[in-house]
């Protein structure tokens, strides 16, 4: 078992999380072309029509991956924190009041998309989101840390997200950039964009915050995972067209937010 302690130790778990961070990127491809299949296609007519060697082949892999992946989950540390449900619930309501008036503050300052990017992403995202999001570039001023992060801290409440350190930040409508746009980064925030626009603020809050408690880290969110996953698919080939809507509400559909 390896130490913190041990020199030639902590070089090998910086490699492992290296690992472990592509290991997870391609669990999202993966994924995202298993959405591409449960739009288009019935489990019914996939068991009955798919090859069955792809088939197979597949099912092993996925569930020697879950095998896998169950048992590193069960030797995780319980989280023993005592928060109750009237501290979630005024945890919800502080991040929802954090990313309304954060949308107040930056939209009179924000600036439409330009026609390239809306050329762009067009076949991505309905007509009104396009025409609807801000964008705000700061050139390398950071957005401040959320006011609520201390008191977080004192319930012991770590991992939080570092905002100052994140590509962009969407609040509501607006896409705040701490330096310039990327083209990555304004196809994530917009895929945010779209959860707030089915969702609704509260909700989205809601979801957010008790998915940040559950997983105890801010990429693990479901909200968060499908944004980067969404994101990864759209870098993998901006040619290959699909509607971020319907991949929002597929997953509202199946409870996986």
């Amino acid at each position: 078992m390896y130490s913190w302690k041990d020199a030639d130790d902590r070089i090998a778990i910086v490699q492992m999380n290296a690992e472990l961070r592509h290991a997870q990127l391609d669990l999202l491809s993966a994924q995202c072309a298993t959405d591409r299949l449960r739009l288009r296609f019935s489990v019914e007519d996939l068991a009955r029509y798919g090859e069955r060697d792809v088939l197979r082949k597949a099912i092993g892999t996925a569930v020697a991956l879950s095998d896998y992946y169950l048992s590193i989950q069960n030797q995780l540390p319980t989280d023993t924190l005592p928060i109750t449900e009237s501290q979630i619930r005024d945890a919800v309501k502080a991040v929802s009041d954090y990313l309304w008036k954060e949308r107040e503050a930056y939209r009179p300052k924000g600036v439409a998309l330009t026609e390239r990017q809306q050329s762009g992403l067009r076949p991505f995202f309905a007509e009104g989101i396009v025409d609807r999001i801000r964008t705000v570039e700061l050139h390398g001023r950071r957005v401040a840390p959320p006011p609520f992060y201390m008191q977080a801290q004192v319930m012991g409440i770590d991992h939080l997200p570092a905002v100052s350190h994140m590509a962009s930040l969407t609040f509501v409508d607006v896409i705040v950039f701490n330096d310039l746009i990327i083209e990555r980064a304004l196809f994530h925030g917009l895929v945010h964009a779209v959860q707030f626009q089915i969702l609704g603020l509260d909700r989205y809050t809601d979801l957010f915050v008790r998915g940040f408690l559950r997983t105890n880290a801010h990429f693990a969110v479901p909200l968060e995972s499908h944004a980067f996953a969404l994101e990864s698919k759209f870098a993998l080939n901006p040619d290959q067209h699909f509607s971020v809507e319907e991949q929002v509400r597929l997953w509202l559909r199946e409870g996986r937010y």
